[in-house]
């Protein structure tokens, strides 16, 4: 017999999606036979699969050593260790300067423009992984079910704050927030033009894998989904504009193409149609994520406003356009009028 105590991290889901992570090589239906069985019980009786574990549950596996090895993966991995711990070596941890703010369940971390928020393939090293790394070697996620990970994303070329759970009630609750558009996202950018767009605005978008681009509409089209944000012009030129944007819907290249269709693309985003050569790469930062104070089982982050200063790229191209003290006091001024302080 082999035992699993279930863990904080494991704890809160379906008994049958839990065996499915701890026997991720056995085929449903087997996992399922085995409960039918009673060769898999929990708390020493039958289980449908159906239950909610909880902290402290025991799981007693009536399997062979070799038969559990084979399911959990053991062998596979085992096979694989070397390989593993030199690919970990490789990949770098967080620097103490990126992580913004951390708690029990959360950490959010500053990426910079130029690197992925997860990989897209093998051989990737996003800031997901250096998130992993980081928390692994503090002991977090290892010999567990779960795995952390990040609960946002940006784009490859902007900076800013990526949110990450800790923990599974981390990860959970922060995808329910997102979800429910109630963790605001704002965004700093440098827009092309004098853009006079304010509040909020509506537009339908359809993505393009072959070029990796998005079409905007202003109206409701088959295939295009709603989008949907807050526009505020911090400050305007007839050059350019700086602008808070607060993302209410979260589709790819959204703040890049809605802005665009509105003739206004950001400085540096060639891809949508700026003209310039003063940027490598799209001007935009997400700097700011405010909690609600109701942010359910994420006591320590309820009602906190976390914000992160944009790269010095940004504020360098930035102050050909305004100066310095403008850009600071514009931003001050946003967050004081929409009653949001770090």
């Amino acid at each position: 017999m082999i035992s699993f105590k279930v863990g904080k991290n494991e704890s809160g889901q379906r008994f049958d999606k839990l065996l499915m992570k701890l026997l991720k090589e056995a085929p449903s239906s087997f996992v399922y036979k085995m409960l039918r069985k009673k060769n898999i019980t929990l708390n020493g009786k039958k289980s449908e699969g159906n239950e909610k574990v909880t902290e402290g549950d025991e799981i007693a596996f009536f399997l062979s050593q070799e038969t559990f090895d084979k399911f959990a993966g053991k062998i596979l991995e085992n096979a694989y260790e070397t390989g593993r711990e030199n690919r970990e070596k490789t990949v770098p941890s967080l620097k103490p300067s990126e992580i913004v703010y951390e708690d029990r369940d959360l950490i959010i971390v500053n990426k910079p423009a130029g690197e992925l928020s997860q990989k897209a393939k093998e051989d990737d090293v996003s800031v997901n992984e250096r998130i992993v790394r980081y928390l692994s070697d503090k002991g977090i996620g290892k010999g567990e079910a779960f795995t952390p990970g990040v609960c946002n994303r940006i784009d490859r070329n902007t900076s800013g704050l990526v949110l990450a759970g800790k923990s599974l009630v981390g990860l959970q609750e922060a995808a329910r927030l997102l979800k429910s558009h109630d963790l605001k996202k704002y965004y700093l950018c440098l827009a092309a033009g004098n853009v006079k767009t304010r509040g909020r605005v509506t537009s339908w978008i359809q993505k393009d894998e072959k070029s990796n681009r998005v079409d905007v509409s202003e109206k409701a089209k088959e295939g295009y989904e709603k989008i949907e944000a807050e526009i505020f012009p911090l400050l305007t030129g007839q050059e350019s504009s700086l602008l808070a944007v607060r993302l209410i819907t979260g589709k790819t290249h959204q703040i890049r193409a809605q802005l665009a269709s509105f003739g206004h693309p950001l400085v540096g985003d060639t891809k949508y149609g700026y003209k310039g050569n003063d940027a490598k790469y799209q001007m935009l930062h997400a700097f700011m994520l405010v909690f609600p104070k109701n942010s359910g089982e994420l006591k320590e982050a309820a009602g906190k406003c976390i914000t992160c200063e944009p790269p010095e790229k940004f504020k360098s191209i930035a102050a050909k356009k305004f100066k310095e003290e403008e850009f600071v006091n514009a931003v001050m001024e946003f967050k004081r009028t929409q009653g949001l302080q770090p």
